[in-house]
């Protein structure tokens, strides 16, 4: 499946090549990795930088990013700082956007008003006979004085990384690349969708996967989101592509909407345990929710539901009908790399971008393959892709046990998770239980969807429609899982420099 966007169509063009040379002759050689950049960039003309110089540094960063290795080595020549983190800086490919981000346009009519200096706090303004000036050291990027030009003429040049980012975790370094503080990231992925440069990734373990279903005696088993439906085509059910990763080698496809189903009914019972008591809750499926209120909110770590994610629901459900199996989760979430690092389950996480590569590597179509009936989980399940879905089946479950008239606040992207943490901090929350989903839409709009967000509404929504007399309870009877040890550990989860190791291909740079 194509995504038109040159970003994203170069990061496929390198997956692609990586996964072929993966499954021919394995591990790759030098010669091949110099000869990457130079397939997919022939020639000597530039299409989308200055230079095709430019232009095949960035596609060797991604390579490296494609092989689980950091864009550059630790010791490079240019001396940069690499950052231990899943989310990754392509040095290459981060442009010298703004750093200064109110600036005077031409538009400056050299009014009479003098609106902008008049409501400038910091005396940063000055007025020349060309127009207004900013004193960059004085501003302090409050954004009045472009609100009060009546002309308009003070653009607000924020990078769009920085605007992306709702948790204030990318800052511009001296040599004018972005910084990601790992502190304060919450490993959501929204910055990597809003670079228009492509200079943001994640990194990638597809290596690792293909070496794994090579292996004839490993047992492999891939685990696909809900968000799946519709991902690789209006035509890709889910049931498709399940045929399509057995296909390309996995021994075993189990659908993490049973995880969710499993979630649905022990966090509902929980809420009920919190009701009783008088408080409220959280639920904790979302990483990227989680890291929110682990880093940026952690007197409310009390509220968050102690129920495992869906994900890793589905992993303690296999282990136990097979201990040793190598398993893949395959999702829209850049955050579960990082979830999966943090609780070291499951083996890897690729995204549906990845997939879709790796797919393409073998010449396998979603959309012609054969449909697999087998049903693993109810639609509740399956709902946990969308805002509002995850409340849902938490409450249709606590009906289930006998318990109505639960309540619940949905929260789709970032800014609404912020918004309702705050009631809940201030105790001016109403409903009994808030979703957080740390992404617009939910699951679906995750930055490693391939599909457009209303393709992924239209297949979810075909999907569930009807369905509402599914019961929990019954199919996790039917599927044998009501034995699952659904409670988490700890949120604990320190940000260790070396976490990113454990899967890393190449560490010797």
């Amino acid at each position: 499946m194509k995504r038109d966007d040159v970003r994203f169509e170069l990061k496929h063009e390198v997956l692609k090549s990586v996964a072929e040379n993966q499954f021919e002759n394995g591990n790759m050689t030098l010669e091949k990795f110099e000869a990457i950049p130079f397939d997919i960039i022939p020639g000597i003309t530039p299409t989308f930088r200055c230079c095709v110089y430019k232009e095949r540094e960035i596609i060797r960063q991604r390579t490296r990013l494609a092989l689980g290795m950091m864009p550059i080595p630790r010791d490079n020549y240019e001396h940069l700082k690499m950052n231990e983190h899943v989310i990754q800086v392509i040095p290459a490919a981060c442009e010298g956007c703004p750093i200064n981000r109110f600036q005077v346009t031409e538009n400056c009519q050299n009014c009479m008003q003098k609106a902008c200096q008049k409501v400038c706090a910091f005396g940063a303004i000055t007025i020349t006979p060309k127009g207004a000036y900013i004193d960059q050291s004085k501003c302090r990027e409050c954004g009045r004085c472009a609100e009060a030009c009546p002309y308009h003429a003070i653009a607000d040049l924020m990078r769009p990384c920085k605007r992306s980012c709702e948790v204030d975790a990318i800052s511009i370094g001296e040599n004018k690349l972005a910084n990601i503080d790992n502190k304060k990231c919450i490993a959501c992925g929204h910055c990597v969708t809003a670079c228009p440069f492509g200079a943001i990734s994640d990194i990638s373990y597809i290596t690792k996967v293909i070496d794994a279903i090579k292996d004839p005696n490993k047992v492999t088993i891939a685990i696909p989101a809900p968000a799946v439906e519709g991902q690789f085509g209006p035509d890709a059910t889910v049931g498709k592509v399940k045929t399509a990763l057995k296909q390309l080698g996995f021994d075993y496809v189990y659908e993490v909407a049973l995880g969710g189903d499993l979630v649905s009914m022990h966090e509902a019972g929980e809420l009920i345990e919190h009701m009783e008591e008088g408080k409220k809750m959280t639920t904790s499926c979302c990483p990227g929710f989680v890291n929110l209120i682990r880093k940026h909110y952690p007197e409310l770590l009390e509220y968050v539901s102690t129920t495992v994610s869906p994900m890793q629901a589905n992993v303690r459900y296999i282990l136990k009908k097979h201990p040793d199996a190598f398993i893949v989760f395959i999702g829209p979430c850049i955050a579960k790399k990082f979830e999966a690092e943090m609780m070291r389950a499951p083996d890897v996480v690729m995204t549906f971008e990845e997939l879709n590569a790796v797919f393409d590597a073998r010449g396998i179509d979603p959309n012609k393959c054969e449909e697999n009936s087998s049903t693993d989980a109810t639609s509740y399940g399956r709902r946990f892709s969308g805002t509002g879905g995850v409340a849902a089946s938490v409450i249709k479950a606590a009906e289930e046990l006998g318990v109505e008239g639960v309540t619940a606040k949905p929260c789709s992207g970032v800014k609404e998770c912020k918004v309702a943490l705050a009631m809940l901090k201030a105790g001016k929350l109403t409903e009994d239980i808030i979703e957080g989903m740390a992404c617009d839409g939910g699951c679906i709009g995750g930055p490693g969807s391939i599909a457009k967000l209303p393709q992924l509404k239209a297949a979810r929504m075909k999907k569930i429609k009807g369905k509402d007399g599914d019961s929990i309870g019954d199919m996790l009877n039917t599927m044998d899982a009501n034995d699952v040890d659904m409670v988490r550990d700890s949120f604990d989860m320190p940000e260790r420099p070396e976490f990113i190791l454990r899967n890393r291909i190449r560490d010797n740079k």
